[in-house]
């Protein structure tokens, strides 16, 4: 490393050109400990209290149906094979005006086409059935 004492002709000092990076650093240092004390206080959230979770099992009635779609687009009523869904809607329609109106539970394979869940939930509505549920396997807690 060099070092310059003065000039040789005994003149006036040359301006150094070079930034002093000492108090660009402090100050930056300085920055960083405000920030890193102070972004703890700013992530506080306000207090929720979040729903726990339920799962209350299906009361079945006897006077329920059981509306169950295979894969393959297949129904069944209370286990029992359905033909298709003119068939549905015309089962429908004789449920629908009973008093108190049943609820219609609707089981849908994992596996089958959306159109199928689709046009059962349409013969309900045609038919005027007002309550209509999903059957779903709760996920598998811790996972």
């Amino acid at each position: 490393m060099a070092m310059n004492v003065g000039s040789p002709d005994g003149g006036e000092d040359e301006v150094v050109s070079a930034i002093n990076t000492t108090p660009l650093v402090d100050v930056m240092l300085v920055l960083l400990i405000i920030f890193l004390i102070t972004i703890p206080v700013v992530t506080h959230t306000v207090p929720v209290k979040l729903p726990k979770e339920t799962n209350i099992p299906t009361q079945t009635k006897p006077e329920n149906i059981n509306l169950s779609i295979n894969k393959d687009g297949d129904i069944f009523w209370n286990e029992q094979s359905v033909a298709d869904f003119p068939a549905l809607l015309e089962k429908l329609k004789v449920v629908a005006v009973k008093v108190p109106q049943p609820e219609v539970h609707i089981r849908g394979d994992s596996d089958v086409r959306y159109e199928f869940i689709g046009k059962t939930v349409m013969a309900c509505e045609r038919a005027g059935i007002f309550k209509i549920g999903f059957i779903t396997e709760p996920p598998p807690h811790g996972g």
